[in-house]
């Protein structure tokens, strides 16, 4: 029997749509810019995009897709600032190079090469210096990717929150490998790799010293090689995203919005632990916006996609696989889920994040 959920049911009755609201007047940085939700997109869509152009930039992916040489490039970089550096699962060492691995993943390209940028702040112990270092280090081996070069700053203490990291990455895209969301159409399947807010669950756990009766620890890891048994099976992926900041529910609205496509998801199917749900409604938390780093979202095409859940289960990475929904023609650019009591509600881009200072 297919894997694949049959999701259409009675049409949508989504009734009297509504304009965009108002751009937000801000005169100063908020704690949500930098959450990845409706804030970040503003400040990306009005003041740095206009600011830098370019072709390569309006890709507006985890990583770009470049030519140079004659060879297919995807670069990528990113900065972590997680508050604590260490945490139950990982630490912001093992952030640094998963987070930039998973964004080259993202676009079928295994990583070869990062950079690391340190910014240290004045009277951080140098033995924690070193544990981030070793973490970072031994996540570098694991992913199979070299730290080429990188630089060191030190701020004033009181200017700086202990270490911040900014690593960038390059790798190599594989022949006829095009991950994109203009690729989506109505009719693929959406597959998430395993249970969703793990990583923000955990970093909440020890950040605000709460205790849920299990320890939760971070999804960390890096999915290079989860996403090459999926493009084992075909090269014909048309989009993958990693839901880090805003989680399932800002990946899925970004490529709803990219694409023009309309989403359903089925809520059931969205696999969220025992120990996250609990913890999530203790605190009125949705685990669809709750971070992950160590997951991803996939739109396949329906004659591949028990072909690629099949791979994905076998892999450990991926052994809780799940198709969740598929892409329709409907609501374009909108996200909907179908509830467990037969209702359907529209799955909105968060506006900032539930949890800051989570990556």
């Amino acid at each position: 029997m297919s894997d694949i959920t049959e999701l259409r049911g009675p049409a949508l009755d989504i009734e009297g749509p509504t304009c965009p609201a108002p751009l937000r007047d801000r005169p100063r940085v908020v704690m949500g810019h930098g959450g990845g939700g409706a804030l970040s997109a503003e400040l990306v869509q009005q003041i740095f995009a206009p600011a830098f152009g370019g072709e390569v930039l309006a890709q507006m992916g985890d990583a770009a897709a470049v030519t140079l040489g004659g060879a297919r490039l995807a670069f990528s970089t990113d900065s972590f600032v997680v508050r604590p550096l260490f945490f139950p699962g990982g630490s912001i060492g093992d952030l640094a190079v998963n987070g930039t691995v998973n964004d080259l993943a993202m676009s079928g390209a295994r990583a070869a090469y990062l950079s690391c940028g340190f910014i240290l702040e004045e009277g951080v112990e140098l033995d924690v210096v070193s544990r981030v270092a070793e973490a970072l280090g031994t996540a570098a081996r694991a992913a199979g990717v070299e730290v080429a070069t990188g630089d060191t700053k030190v701020v004033e203490s009181g200017h700086g929150d202990g270490i911040f990291i900014n690593t960038a990455g390059i790798g190599l895209i594989p022949a006829g490998v095009d991950l994109r969301p203009g690729r989506v159409v109505p009719g693929d399947v959406v597959i998430v790799s395993g249970a969703v807010g793990v990583h923000g669950v955990a970093i909440m756990s020890v950040r605000e010293g709460l205790e849920f009766g299990v320890e939760i620890e971070s999804d960390c890891a890096a999915l290079g090689s989860l996403v090459d048994a999926m493009l084992a099976v075909t090269p014909d992926l048309h989009v993958l995203r990693d839901p880090t900041r805003g989680g399932l529910a800002a990946a899925l609205n970004e490529i709803a919005a990219a694409s023009g496509a309309g989403v359903v998801i089925r809520e059931r199917d969205v696999p969220v632990p025992a120990a996250v749900a609990n913890a999530c409604a203790i605190l009125g938390l949705d685990p669809m916006y709750v971070a992950n780093e160590g997951k991803l979202v996939a739109f396949v095409p329906r004659e591949h996609a028990d072909a690629v859940l099949a791979a994905m289960r076998s892999h450990p990475l991926g052994a809780d696989s799940a198709i969740i929904g598929e892409a329709v023609a409907d609501h374009p650019g909108m996200v909907v889920a179908r509830t467990g009591l037969g209702g359907t509600r529209v799955v909105d881009l968060p506006l900032g994040e539930q949890l800051p200072r989570i990556c």
